[in-house]
């Protein structure tokens, strides 16, 4: 499987970078990054690849993004970044580098026989319906940031049921993502999932299949923590 991470450098994009390297059945892993990566590993099985527009990939990107199986999107402005981040840019970042991703990634595959698998990392509050904004985005003035988001889950979601099985799409909404030696945070109404977990939930899913088209935290959970019994005994 060629598996393109959009992100390279980000919390979740690096774990899901090892946990993918350690996979036999990932044969090739695209990190696709707005940066260099300050350490790279060296190994034939990773490519790091920087884009400076990801509005419209250059052609050396498009190149090294040609015929993937699947692709994990982790690239989005967080609610902690706003402060500092003019809201046009978070719409640009969070919801149309996501959207170019899924319909260039199609297009750049080429009689491939199976469907492009597309997984889209979002938010546990994110709604998709304006008249149901959850109490706890309102509560911290992150209204028109949670619609966004759902708006991009609408977008990536669409996508695939209208591609005629040529992309399948999923979005996850996990909440608070632990890790060892990182300060845990308590937020009230956002339940918590383990880095390792997380990642191999996405790496179970798009190498197996999705569940369902939206996988909430609980659901993330459960699959990671399957998946990472069922690496630790080889099976």
């Amino acid at each position: 499987m060629k598996l393109v991470i959009g992100g390279s450098t980000g919390f979740v994009a690096t774990e899901l970078i090892r946990q993918g390297l350690e996979n036999p059945a990932i044969t090739s892993i695209v990190a696709l990054g707005r940066r260099e990566n300050p350490a790279p590993l060296v190994t034939p099985k990773l490519k790091f690849v920087v884009c400076d527009n990801f509005e419209s990939y250059p052609n050396s990107v498009e190149k090294e993004l040609e015929n993937a199986d699947a692709c994990i999107w982790t690239i989005a402005v967080t609610p902690m970044k706003l402060k500092t981040t003019p809201f046009e840019e978070a719409c640009k970042v969070s919801r149309d580098y996501a959207t170019t991703a899924i319909q260039s990634l199609d297009a750049l595959r080429h009689k491939q026989a199976r469907p492009l698998r597309f997984l889209y990392m979002s938010g546990h509050f994110a709604p998709r319906n304006p008249a149901e904004i959850p109490k706890e985005l309102q509560d911290h003035g992150l209204i028109n940031y949670g619609l966004l988001r759902g708006e991009t889950e609408t977008l990536i979601l669409t996508y695939g049921e209208k591609s005629k099985g040529a992309v399948q799409s999923c979005v996850v909404k996990p909440g608070l993502i632990d890790a060892p030696g990182r300060e845990k945070l308590e937020i009230p109404g956002l339940p918590h999932i383990e880095l390792a977990g997380i990642a191999a939930a996405l790496l179970d899913q798009v190498m197996n299949g999705f569940e369902k088209n939206t996988l909430s935290n609980d659901d993330l959970v459960r699959i990671g923590q399957k998946a990472l019994i069922v690496g630790q005994h080889g099976a």
